[in-house]
């Protein structure tokens, strides 16, 4: 017997369903920051990384067996490939930069993955960006200069690191859109954490300290909300546009905030709030004008 929110979730239209499911990976991934911080009070980042993705793996296998081969089949080994070389980059500069810096400000600066995505675009599909679109990525970094230098401090090294994560996983949105056309969502799942398990073992290994057994709570709730929120945002964009879904990335600002004040005492400064509602203005304005795009284009093409 089916549970009832999940047939509720199943019944709604293609694009609801895509909304519903990247509000829940954004609920599972707030929660991850979390315990990302929590699990690094106690063992280093590179172990936090490594049982990340080996406990991901083991969630999985309920998924792997009842999908049996299905699962495991590659249309596009290389994509495969490289989006474990993004995610990897992005995970040990976006996990690293959430022990350096407020949580919340983190957040803000991964608002910015939609201009990468949008500059990005340029090089790698050579699409052509008109006057507007150009002035919103100015004013989105604006809003990157707003958080990371209002009194003209000199930039931190999380920072540094939590626009490296941001760049890497624009790269990533990219790869898994394109790899969503070929593969099923199962598969693309699975074999990230697959791939991600041997590569992220090895700076772990120069590291090794043994998890205590609170540590080894944290680390199954990290794996466990990194598996489910990972899942649904695969699906979600499997489902709908990039351009359709990322405004709603911004409610998980408030989210890690509140999150962040209960549970480590962290405020989030003024510049914080401004820089994230410039920059998700700034992105939103992209994502609109790119779907107002493609609309045109079928348009013209039909």
């Amino acid at each position: 017997m089916y549970w009832q929110p999940y047939l509720y979730l199943r019944g709604l239209p293609s694009q609801n369903k895509a909304m519903a499911y990247i509000l829940i990976s954004i609920f599972f991934f707030s929660f991850m920051g979390i315990f990302i911080r929590k699990s690094s009070e106690n063992i280093h980042i590179f172990e936090v990384i490594f049982f990340r993705n080996l406990l991901a793996c083991i969630i999985l296998v309920p998924l792997m067996y009842s999908s049996g081969l299905a699962s495991f089949k590659m249309h596009r080994p290389g994509l495969f490939v490289w989006r474990a070389i993004f995610v990897s980059i992005g995970m040990f500069a976006g996990f690293s930069a959430l022990t350096l810096i407020p949580l919340a400000q983190a957040t803000a600066i991964s608002f910015t993955t939609p201009i990468f995505v949008t500059i990005l675009a340029i090089f790698i599909f050579g699409e052509v960006i008109k006057l507007r679109r150009i002035a919103a990525i100015l004013v989105g970094f604006i809003g990157m200069l707003v958080i990371v230098q209002p009194g003209g401090e000199v930039i931190s090294f999380g920072i540094i690191l939590a626009f490296v994560g941001a760049f890497f996983h624009s790269l990533n949105l990219l790869t898994v859109k394109k790899l969503t056309a070929y593969e099923t969502a199962n598969s693309i799942i699975v074999w990230m954490v697959i791939m991600l398990v041997p590569v992220s073992f090895i700076p772990a290994i120069f590291v090794w300290e043994w998890p205590s057994a609170i540590t080894w709570l944290y680390l199954w709730c990290l794996a466990i909300c990194g598996t489910i929120g990972h899942s649904f945002f695969t699906r979600a964009y499997s489902l709908a546009e990039i351009t359709s879904l990322q405004p709603f990335q911004f409610i998980k600002l408030p989210m890690i905030a509140f999150l962040a004040w209960v549970i480590f005492s962290e405020v989030p400064a003024y510049w914080t709030w401004l820089g994230g509602a410039i920059i998700f203005s700034s992105t939103a304005y992209i994502t609109r004008r790119e779907a107002k795009f493609k609309k045109s284009a079928i348009v013209i093409t039909e």
